[in-house]
C-alpha cells in the first residue's frame, strides 16, 4: 500500500491492484486539488474539515470516473450528487473500482451533549488500511495499516491508544492532527510509541510512501 497524507484527515491510498482512493478531502488539507486518475473519493462524515465542497467539486470534475462513497449526510455535504455515487447505509461490504470496501461505525463521537449527533462511516480497504473517521465506535478488526486520529474536540488520547491497541495493526499512521501545536503532536506520538507495540509512521505531507 502506498499512502500520501495531504494534512489532517486527507489521505490518498494506492492499493496493490492500482486503485487510487482519496479519503476526506477537507478544509484543513492541502495539495489534493491537483490529483488525477482517482478511482474513489471516500468521505467519512459531513464536517468541513473532512469534506470541502468547493474544492471537491473541482476535484470531481477533474476525475470524472471517480466514485464518491459516503453516508447520506456526508454525501449531501459533498455537493451535487452523481448517478454513480455510492451511498452507504449499513456495514455491508461492497466492491468498487476493484477494491473491497468495508464500512465501519455509525455515529461521530460526541463533542458535547448539546450538539446533535451526526453519522460517521469509517472505511476499510481490502482488509489492509482503515480510516475510521471521527469515532472509535467500531469493533476492532485486523488490518495492516490504521489511520489513527490523534487530536480533536471529540477525543482523548487515551481513547486513541486503547483503540490502536485493540486493532493491533502492523503500522499506525497518525491523522487528524491539524489542530495540534507541534509540541502536542510530538507528545501524542511519543505516547503511541511508548504504549502501542505497532510501528508508528508519521508521513511527510504531500510525499508518497510505501508501507
Amino acid at each position: 500500500m502506498k499512502l500520501t497524507h495531504f494534512g489532517h484527515a486527507a489521505v490518498l491510498a494506492e492499493t496493490a491492484s492500482g486503485a487510487r482512493v482519496l479519503f476526506d478531502p477537507g478544509t484543513y488539507a492541502h495539495g489534493f486539488e491537483e490529483l488525477v486518475d482517482l478511482d474513489v473519493i471516500a468521505v467519512t462524515h459531513g464536517h468541513p474539515d473532512h469534506v470541502d465542497a468547493a474544492r471537491l467539486g473541482a476535484l470531481r470534475d477533474a476525475n470524472q470516473k471517480a466514485v464518491l462513497i459516503a453516508n447520506a449526510e456526508a454525501a449531501a455535504a459533498a455537493g451535487p450528487s452523481r448517478w454513480d455515487d455510492r451511498l452507504v447505509s449499513d456495514g455491508s461490504a461492497f466492491d468498487v473500482a476493484g477494491v473491497r470496501v468495508e464500512p465501519t461505525g455509525r455515529t461521530h463521537a460526541e463533542i458535547h451533549s448539546a450538539l446533535p449527533a451526526i453519522a460517521n462511516t469509517g472505511f476499510v480497504l481490502d482488509r489492509e488500511v482503515w480510516h475510521p473517521g471521527d469515532a472509535f465506535d467500531s469493533e476492532p478488526r485486523k488490518v495492516d495499516i490504521l489511520l489513527l486520529p490523534v487530536g480533536g474536540p471529540w477525543m482523548k488520547m487515551s481513547e486513541a491508544i486503547d483503540f490502536a491497541r485493540a486493532v493491533a495493526p502492523r503500522v499506525i499512521v497518525p491523522i487528524h492532527q491539524a489542530g495540534l501545536a507541534e509540541v502536542h503532536r510530538q507528545l501524542h506520538y511519543g505516547l503511541l510509541r511508548k504504549l502501542v507495540p505497532s510501528e508508528l509512521v508519521v508521513l511527510e505531507e504531500g510525499v508518497a510512501r510505501e508501507l
